[in-house]
């Protein structure tokens, strides 16, 4: 079976970004929210965000938290540069497994398909 994980560095400090909020949407039609989770101290959520029988081929958003990470953080007070950052990708076999990290800064982000 297949299953999605993510992890997050902010590469301005150059440490994992800890306790960043992520929402996992599916977007075939209309948006539906069909997992969340923080990130622990290593970047990371503690288990997959999706995996097993909800793990399915379709279009999906990842959402990342970063303004809120960054005012918690109290690296930056008041409104931010990045606020939500989506990523949407396609999944094409239920049987992958798909690693989707973002790399973030208050002013820039970036991301790929990792293994």
């Amino acid at each position: 079976m297949g299953r999605l994980t993510t992890h997050v560095l902010d590469t301005a400090v150059g440490k994992p970004a800890a306790r960043l909020a992520v929402e996992l949407w599916r977007m075939d039609g209309s948006a539906v929210q069909v997992a969340s989770g923080h990130t622990n101290a290593d970047g990371r959520l503690d288990q997959p965000i999706l995996e097993g029988a909800k793990f399915s081929a379709g279009t999906y958003e990842l959402r990342f938290h970063v303004g809120d990470y960054l005012r918690t953080s109290q690296r930056v007070t008041g409104p931010t540069f990045l606020d939500v950052v989506p990523i949407r990708f396609s999944v094409t076999s239920s049987d992958e497994h798909y690693h989707v990290p973002l790399l973030v800064s208050p002013y820039g982000y970036s991301t790929y398909r990792g293994s």
